[in-house]
């Protein structure tokens, strides 16, 4: 009886393996496949290029610090993986036997939006990985910020913080308040649950989230 066990313990420890190596491969060639389409520093130019594209500078401090709270407030402090967060994630899921924490780094978001945003699968959690890792070697941590809040979905058909600050405050978004900027700052997480022009007592309860990370976590 104990010789069965151990060989079907065998037996499925083999094929974890077969089925990791399977998703890591298929996942490395999906990301090679992607850049050879388009290069990272060519997809990142592009982004850039865009007429609504803003700069760090130009954006209120009090967003981008929020942002980094909020989202990944070990943002400066991690490479493109962050094994505290995805450890801590991962424990919670199994724990409330859900998927509540993602664990996925502003880079990793990065690489999801510029290049596998409608995939949702562990293939391209993988090849998202290689492009993150890419990202981090060529650009610096503000520049991977700054295409973060260009790039990200805030809900009501606004795509990057310029769109989402005039349409949403008709500022531009140097110009947001801290209230303003706490509240645009809560959307990225679920854009269409938070959108303020359905969902604004929801997105004000996710604004006392990000009030409460900003000040747990600003510098």
């Amino acid at each position: 009886m104990f010789k069965l066990i151990r060989k079907l313990i065998k037996l499925i420890l083999i094929a974890a393996i077969l089925v990791g190596a399977f998703i890591g491969l298929t996942g490395y060639f999906k990301y090679k496949e992607a850049i050879k389409a388009i290069p990272i520093e060519e997809k990142v130019a592009s982004i850039q290029e865009s007429s609504n594209y803003t700069p760090l500078d130009e954006i209120s401090a009090d967003f981008t610090d929020a942002i980094v709270a909020i989202e990944d407030h070990r943002f400066y402090e991690h490479g493109a993986v962050d094994p505290i967060a995805l450890a801590r994630a991962t424990f919670i899921n199994l724990r409330e036997k859900e998927v509540l924490q993602g664990g996925s780094t502003l880079t990793q978001q990065v690489a999801k939006n510029i290049y596998f945003e409608n995939d949702q699968n562990f293939v391209r959690k993988v090849a998202e990985l290689f492009v993150a890792y890419n990202l981090e070697k060529i650009y610096s941590k503000d520049e991977i910020l700054e295409l973060y809040v260009n790039v990200i979905y805030y809900g009501d058909g606004n795509y990057g913080i310029k769109e989402a600050s005039e349409n949403y405050f008709g500022k531009m978004p140097l110009e947001l308040n801290y209230d303003e900027a706490t509240l645009l700052a809560g959307l990225p997480q679920a854009p269409s649950a938070y959108a303020l022009s359905t969902n604004y007592e929801r997105a004000k309860q996710r604004q006392s989230e990000v009030i409460e990370a900003l000040t747990e976590y600003r510098n």
